[in-house]
């Protein structure tokens, strides 16, 4: 089970991350973080759906850092070589296989 802080942590790392996301649905993506982590605030830690949540998010936050600008260019900002490995189905719907 997470604790009440690394929640949080994940919670504002998930933000940063779609700060810098490379969308014309930035804003969209930060306010839909926003809006699920405040519907879910009540939720049980100990309900299967809640750790499925927080799986969930830990995936999304895998793919937001994969567009991460000095991540793509290897620490160097100036190289234009970027690089993403995506997986085949990353955010499976719940409940299906």
């Amino acid at each position: 089970m997470a604790s009440r802080g690394e929640l949080l942590s994940l919670y504002r790392q998930l933000l940063r991350s779609a700060a810098t996301y490379p969308s014309k649905n930035r804003q969209g993506i930060y306010r839909a973080i926003q809006e699920e982590w405040r519907d879910d605030i009540t939720l049980s830690p100990d309900d299967p759906k809640t750790k499925q949540k927080i799986h969930v998010a830990y995936k999304g936050l895998e793919q937001l850092r994969m567009y991460d600008a000095i991540k793509l260019s290897k620490g160097n900002p100036e190289n234009p070589n970027w690089e993403v490995t995506l997986e085949q189905n990353p955010m499976p719907k719940p409940g299906g296989n």
